[in-house]
């Protein structure tokens, strides 16, 4: 099994960014996802995650080979933020997973933990991660939602679902109920603000608190100029 080393990086390689699993990637890459032209779940999003989960990888260990293949299958099935389905869209991305990695002749135990890592990944699921892989992979998506790719990225999905910057009578919901339904600044309120503080692993913790300081810092500059 390959480890996860900065010296597998081929910058001419236009999968040099999944080392040391570029030939994987090139497999698995096909089945990741719909092209349902969500810049905020493409390829550029599994490359930091992967980035992410080799970076606490490298401090905490596991099977480096399924949680590549968690990451990359992560998101394999596309399910809108404002859709009823939201809630199940982890749970039908590991069921595809484990569909496509069965059909790669993956042993059977890899292929189970592939997809509780990928079912156990998601906010939404509320799905507890048991074993070091899921915990991980948990981590390595939740740091891509705080930070300021975590701003950029809330504010791209506002766009697409047509919410408001921000309520100008009272933006941060002193005197009302927050909606992030309908308000995109009310979404840092009800959940990006919070993420730091459910992260599984000791190194997610840590890259964590650096990128909530961040997130904290753009919502107090924002709110100055507002």
């Amino acid at each position: 099994m390959p480890s996860i080393t900065p010296a597998s990086f081929d910058p001419f390689d236009p999968f040099a960014p999944f080392a040391p699993f570029q030939e994987p990637a090139r497999t698995l890459l096909p089945h990741a996802g719909d092209d349902n032209g969500d810049g905020s779940h493409d390829t550029s999003h599994l490359q930091r995650v992967w980035k992410n989960a080799a970076s606490i990888h490298a401090e905490e260990g596991g099977d480096a080979q399924v949680l590549f293949a968690a990451t990359l299958l992560h998101d394999c099935v596309a399910v809108e933020k404002n859709s009823p389905l939201r809630a199940q869209a982890s749970r039908l991305s590991a069921e595809k997973a484990a569909r496509v990695l069965t059909s790669l002749g993956w042993a059977q135990a890899q292929v189970q933990a592939t997809a509780h890592a990928i079912e156990a990944h998601s906010f939404s699921a509320a799905i507890m991660p048991t074993t070091l892989e899921a915990k991980t992979l948990q981590d390595a998506d939740r740091l891509d939602a705080i930070g300021l790719l975590g701003v950029a990225r809330c504010f791209y999905v506002a766009g697409r679902m047509g919410r408001a910057l921000y309520d100008p009578a009272d933006p941060h919901a002193t005197q009302r109920p927050l909606d992030d339904t309908r308000f995109t600044l009310d979404h840092f309120h009800t959940k990006l603000l919070k993420l730091s503080e459910g992260f599984q692993t000791a190194t997610g913790a840590r890259l964590a608190g650096i990128r909530h300081a961040r997130l904290q810092r753009f919502l107090d500059e924002f709110s100055d100029e507002i």
